[in-house]
Parts: structure tokens; sequence; C-alpha cells
């Protein structure tokens, strides 16, 4: 892949985007509602009508944007793809490059409390020898790393432009790799395609293969996990099929409607999320805002939903084999699905296996304080002994 230098970058959206999105949210049609309902079919009235209401006229792009643009952010020319990245330096003896990978429908503001914590644990109470150099890109054609058509790319060949990313660009020959929903899909991928780059992964989501044999004895564990399964399959996967299969057709609606977007956003983070009913506790109305601003502002969720499509028309993205690379699962609460350890082992060397006390599918929005503590502690483990075949299990 051909690439040349990083040019800094600041987010800076223009006003007149921001003053048609308060035009759009004032027109909202609003649908009805059957009595009662609450979330139970998509995401709540009452709920969308005080988002909307406070995107319109309570919520400060600008205040948002500062805080994104305090991190040190940068762009670059990567076999046709122009990169987004925040490329964070660590605060102590011998930072260890990690690069950090979200999913759908994220973006790197997920990471904004994280970054903190892993780039200078100092400041938080932690072992400055536990810093990180933190590398987190904008996933190809989400948000500040799309343009109008451009290529679409499935999860190989992102995580081949991570890797020419990570040493080709930024001079990094090994680094660390840690992501959760797509994120985690890359991030194996990367274990796999180039293991000699990675001295380990850490993951919050399990990719796993479906033909993954279950263990024979009936566990709780076991029955646990397929009774996850059945409900995924049963009253979780349409938006994924509708990603998957005709994707164009839902943009339409979505890059139109502001109100629409966030709806469509908003819903998953209230299902995927340990909030207890109230979606607030979890992740407040800002920040929730500041992500879905992200996609509005650049018209991005189209592209956003490529790596759905191709991973239903192109294959599984990742290997038949077990990647050897060494892992470390945190598994949260209220993540979809929890696959039992000895299914997990098929397929990763799994290192460390942590039972965290709360949180859920975006475990750096939700959680930063435990995933930073759990990221540090397994890597820790492999600079102080890298060819260590110790096995992990603990309940944060």
């Amino acid at each position: 892949m051909r690439s040349v230098a990083p040019r800094p970058f600041r987010i800076v959206v223009p006003n007149d985007v921001l003053d048609d999105l308060r035009e759009r949210l004032a027109r909202t049609r609003w649908p009805d509602e059957i009595p009662g309902s609450g979330w139970r079919h998509g995401s709540n009235l009452a709920f969308m009508r005080r988002l909307v209401e406070h995107w319109r006229d309570g919520f400060d792009w600008r205040a948002q944007e500062a805080k994104l643009n305090a991190f040190d952010q940068f762009r670059v020319a990567i076999d046709g793809i122009d990169l987004h990245f925040v490329h964070q330096r660590g605060i102590g003896p011998d930072p260890l490059p990690l690069l950090l990978v979200h999913g759908w429908p994220g973006s790197v503001w997920e990471f904004h409390e994280l970054i903190p914590r892993l780039t200078d644990p100092g400041s938080f109470g932690g072992d400055p020898a536990d810093a990180f150099t933190v590398v987190a890109p904008s996933l190809p054609g989400f948000t500040l790393s799309f343009e109008p058509q451009q290529r679409r790319l499935g999860i190989g060949a992102i995580a081949d432009l991570f890797a020419t990313l990570l040493t080709d660009v930024l001079g990094y020959p090994r680094f660390a790799g840690q992501g959760g929903d797509w994120g985690a899909y890359v991030v194996a991928r990367l274990a796999h395609a180039h293991a000699e780059r990675l001295h380990g992964i850490h993951l919050n989501f399990l990719p796993l293969r479906p033909e993954l044999p279950l263990p024979d004895e009936p566990t709780h564990e076991r029955l646990a996990y397929e009774a996850e399964l059945r409900h995924w399959q049963s009253e979780e996967s349409g938006y994924s099929a509708i990603q998957g299969t005709k994707p164009q057709t839902l943009a339409y609606g979505l890059t139109d409607s502001p109100s629409g977007l966030a709806a469509w956003i908003v819903e998953k983070l209230h299902t995927w999320t340990d909030n207890g009913g109230d979606l607030e506790r979890s992740i407040g109305l800002d920040s929730l805002l500041t992500n879905v601003t992200l996609y509005w502002s650049t018209g991005a969720i189209n592209s956003s939903f490529w790596p759905y499509y191709a991973a239903r028309h192109d294959g599984w993205p990742l290997p038949h084999e077990r990647i050897e690379t060494p892992t470390a699962f945190a598994s949260f609460p209220r993540e979809t699905r929890h696959p039992p350890r000895s299914l997990a082992e098929q397929a990763f060397d799994i290192r460390r296996w942590t039972v965290m006390p709360r949180g859920g599918h975006f475990a750096a929005l939700e959680e930063p304080a435990l995933l930073a503590e759990d990221v540090a502690a397994f890597f820790r483990s492999l600079r102080e002994a890298p060819a260590s075949g110790k096995r992990e299990q603990r309940r944060a």
C-alpha cells in the first residue's frame, strides 16, 4: 500500500451544517406509538422528543468538538482512503503502542475518557509504567474517515490498512490491540494476518464463528449462551439483516432526517448498555448526541453499514484456525452474548478472562476506568513476561 505523511487535523463542523441541522430538527414529523410500549418496539417516542429538543436547543456541539480537539488528531492518505486517527503519546518511562478500534454505531468519541487513562495512568492513581501511546482511528467509511463515493472496505482490508498505519506510517514494528464490536473483529484479524506485529490483543466482545461446536456438557454457561443466541436471532438481529442486504435503501431516510438517524443509533445504545431501563444512567444526552452528530455532520451512515454487507456476502472475516496471539477478554454483564470460556479457547489463546461487575457493549463509554484497568493489567503481564503461558481468570 502507498501512503504519505500524516497531516494534523482538527474537527470544525461548518456553521451552516449546524444551522441546517437545527432547522431539520424543528421540522421533525413524529410517528405515533403504541401506548405504554416503552422501548419494546424501538426507540421510545417520549425519549426521542426530549433528545431532539435538547439537540436543537440545549446541545453545545462546539464544547464537545473542543473535547475531541484536545487530542492529537491526524489524517493520512493510505491506498485511497483519507484515514482519520488520534495519536496520543503516552506519559511514562516506556509507553506501549496500542491500537484502539471502535465499532458500529460508534466513533472515536467512545474513547474520550478511556484514552487519558491509558496514556497517563499516573494522573488517575495508576503506575506510569503502564502507559500506552494510543492510536485510535475512525474506521474507514465511518464519520471522520469518510468521503462520498470512497471505496468500501471489509474487515480484512481494514486490518491491513491499520497494519500499514501503525508500522509503515507511524513506525511501530510491534503494537498491542484492543477492540469491541467490529473493533474486536479488526483486532482479531490483525492478530491472525499480522501476528508478528502484535504483542497481544484485548477484547470486550468475542467474535466467534457461528459453527464453533458448543461443549457437550449442559453447563449453566452453555445454556445461558444458547438462550442469548436464540434471543439475538429472534429479536435483535433485524438491523444487521437490513444493513447487510439493502443498506442503500435505509440510508436515504437516515441521511435526510437527523431525528431518524438518532432513533436508529440510540435504540442500539439503549438495548446494549447496562442502564437498568434508563439510558442516561449509562450515557448522558450530550455524549449520545456527540456520537450522532459525528455521523450527521459527515454524512457517513450509509458507508458505516458496509462491514455488515461485506461479512454477509464475502464470508466470515476471521480464520477457521485458532488465533495464537495472547488474548484477554473482559466480559461485561450487559454485553449481547457471553460465550463460555471453553468455546472462546477454541478460537483464541485466552490468557486473561475478567468478569466485570457492571457495564455493557459500549464498555469504553460506560466504564472507562474498569476497561483501562483491565487493559493495563493484561499488557503489564506481557511486558513483564512476554513468553508466559499463564492463564488468568478474575472478577474486577
